[in-house]
């Protein structure tokens, strides 16, 4: 089957905002392999004087993610700081109750710090604190130990422990997912937005210049969706910045085709947070706009770890076991880089968004305990929108044919955006939709000043189930394609059957 050309128009009068380095965040959980035998492996042959594995150290610079939300998700409802910190060999084991695990908090609040340092310059720590377990008082004593430079109790306690320079974490999660039955110490929307108000409150008290995020609802699926973000900032709407969202996507019942165009739920998504957000704003009479945390998502097939999770003996309780180790397919890194499209294209409200998880736990990067580290598909999507993915996004409204999804009806096969960066060459980010055709292109250039291509890479494969592994960790990467080209103002382009595609133009 052939298809009439996929058309948009890019003009630099027509933006949407600016896609800063906060949407290129990830996620390290004490979940599974994600921290133990991931980034923290003392005795492997790469790890350095902290334990700190030097090759993952060496992909996740090449990943170029920025933020890095820390300790979860789950965990953190049942997470004691206070545990964390201090002599390694001193610190106490806890049973996980969210990820049925053992936690030896050999690496905690100093450790993730210096893995941060490690990274170098852009990474930028962002801090979740317990509320389902703990309250106000403990965040204060966290913030405290974090952020104030010496002189009390709990500051000099930190410099004791070795970390003379406060940490200066300014991003904090006012807990995680507290709207679902699952979470440790879950509640209902008033009374999370009332503990959320006073812990915000309290933390602005001791340290004016932090930054909160409220917690919004584990998935817009959720019976209670849209009137908790409505309930939730009520409460807290002049205390707080942000609001979460969390979401990921799975081909449910083998449907690869509703599956392919996920991105059109998770636009519908932010829009529909917006919505709200922008009600009660509207509705408390207030000129303050918050903004959105998308710090979770991902492809994630959820159901295959609920499968999982019931075989697991109660009375065992593992230290870092294998959880959540998805081994991501050609066809799962085209859905992530849609999904990346979808976050530019709502850049002028998404501040902040987290890839989960980093390493081994549904991540762009897998480890073998004393063995090698390696990039799955879904590494590179984000890799190069990490890279390219920074300046004015650009306005895009495609006009492109469609196909018929089970899920959420007509859906456009090509999904798309556009960045300028500061010296003002531009990058097109482009997925076709469609598993068996290639798509053409046709973008009309307008003003923008580009006048060649500098690069059109594609991701994409006659077996769309292929996959890197352990034996075969370079069996997907991107190649370059041939013939694309702009000649009077148009830019031409064919985009290979179900590819993630990025356009360098300058």
């Amino acid at each position: 089957m052939s298809h009439r050309p996929a058309r948009f128009t890019l003009d630099p009068a027509f933006t949407v905002g600016t896609a800063g380095p906060r949407l290129f965040g990830s996620f390290v959980e004490h979940l599974g392999r994600c921290v133990y035998t991931g980034i923290f492996e003392p005795g492997h042959p790469t790890a350095d004087d902290q334990g700190l594995r030097q090759d993952v150290l060496e992909l996740v610079r090449e990943l170029g993610v920025t933020t890095i939300r820390y300790p979860g998700g789950n965990f953190v409802s049942g997470y004691r700081w206070e545990d964390s910190v201090g002599p390694a060999a001193s610190r106490p084991r806890r049973l996980d109750p969210a990820w049925h695990s053992t936690e030896t908090n050999r690496f905690g609040l100093s450790e993730y710090m210096g893995f941060l340092r490690r990274l170098g310059p852009g990474a930028e720590p962002m801090m979740a604190v317990n509320l389902g377990t703990r309250g106000v008082a403990e965040a204060l004593q966290l913030l405290e130990y974090a952020n104030h430079t010496g002189g009390t109790a709990l500051s000099d306690l930190r410099i004791a422990h070795g970390d003379e320079d406060p940490y200066g974490i300014r991003l904090w999660c006012l807990g995680n997912e507290m709207d679902g039955p699952w979470q440790t110490g879950h509640k209902t929307a008033r009374e999370y937005g009332r503990l959320a108000a006073e812990t915000a409150r309290a933390m602005r008290q001791l340290d004016p210049g932090v930054e909160l995020v409220a917690c919004g609802s584990s998935s817009q699926a959720m019976p209670t969706f849209a009137a908790w973000e409505a309930t939730v900032l009520e409460e807290t709407y002049d205390l707080v910045d942000h609001i979460s969202l969390h979401a990921y996507y799975w081909p449910e019942d083998g449907d690869v085709d509703s599956f392919l165009a996920s991105a059109v739920d998770m636009e519908a998504f932010i829009a529909r947070v917006v919505a709200t957000a922008d009600h009660v704003g509207a509705r408390l009479k207030s000129e303050k706009r918050i903004t959105l945390s998308f710090d979770e998502w991902n492809v994630w097939y959820l159901p295959e770890w609920e499968a999982r999770s019931q075989e697991f003996a109660r009375d065992d309780w593992p230290e870092a076991p294998r959880l959540l180790e998805d081994r991501y397919s050609v066809t799962d890194a085209v859905v992530l880089g849609s999904l990346l499209i979808a976050l530019l294209r709502h850049a002028d409200r998404v501040a902040v968004a987290c890839l989960a998880q980093l390493v081994n736990v549904i991540a762009p990067i897998m480890t073998e305990p004393g063995g090698p580290a390696w990039r799955q598909t879904t590494f590179f999507p984000f890799a190069q929108a990490a890279r390219h993915g920074r300046g004015q996004v650009l306005d895009v409204r495609v006009d492109s044919p469609t196909y018929e999804t089970r899920k959420y009806g007509e859906a456009d096969l090509l999904h798309a955006t556009a960045v300028r960066a500061e010296d003002g060459s531009v990058t097109v980010f482009a997925v076709n939709r469609d598993r068996t055709a290639p798509l053409p292109l046709e973008v009309a250039l307008g003003r923008l000043g580009v006048t060649r291509v500098t690069g059109h890479s594609a991701l994409a494969d006659a077996d769309p189930d292929a996959r890197n592994t352990l034996t075969e960790p370079g069996r997907v990467v991107p190649h370059e394609v041939t013939g694309t080209a702009v000649a009077d103002g148009t830019l031409t382009a064919t985009l290979e059957p179900l590819s993630w595609n990025v356009i360098r133009l300058a």
